[in-house]
C-alpha cells in the first residue's frame, strides 16, 4: 500500500489539484487523512486497479499533426475564396 499526497498525485497525472480533490470527494480515489504535527494531510492510496481506471478516464489531448493543420488551413482558404465570390455576386445584384 503506497500513499502519496494530493499534490504529488496531481503532478504525476498532470491534473489540477481541484480535479484530484473532486475525484477524492466523489470516491473515485481511495484516500486517508493523517495528522502530521498540527495539520491534517490527505494521502491518496495507490492501487493498481484504481490507477488503471483513473488513467483510462483521464482525457489526453492528441498531439497536433502539422499535416492535418495544413490541410485544414487549405480548406479554410478555399472556403474564404468561395465566400468572397458569393459576396461579390450579392453586391453586384444589390447594386444593380
Amino acid at each position: 500500500m503506497k500513499k502519496i499526497t494530493i499534490k504529488s498525485y496531481a503532478i504525476k497525472h498532470k491534473l489540477s489539484l481541484f480535479n484530484v480533490m473532486k475525484m477524492v470527494k466523489s470516491g473515485k480515489l481511495h484516500s486517508i487523512t493523517e495528522t502530521e504535527g498540527e495539520r491534517e494531510v490527505t494521502y491518496i492510496v495507490l492501487n493498481d486497479s484504481t490507477e488503471e481506471e483513473v488513467t483510462r478516464s483521464i482525457r489526453r489531448s492528441n498531439p497536433i499533426d502539422s499535416t492535418s493543420i495544413q490541410e485544414e488551413l487549405a480548406d479554410l482558404k478555399t472556403e474564404v475564396e468561395m465566400l468572397k465570390k458569393e459576396i461579390a455576386i450579392i453586391k453586384s445584384q444589390y447594386l444593380s
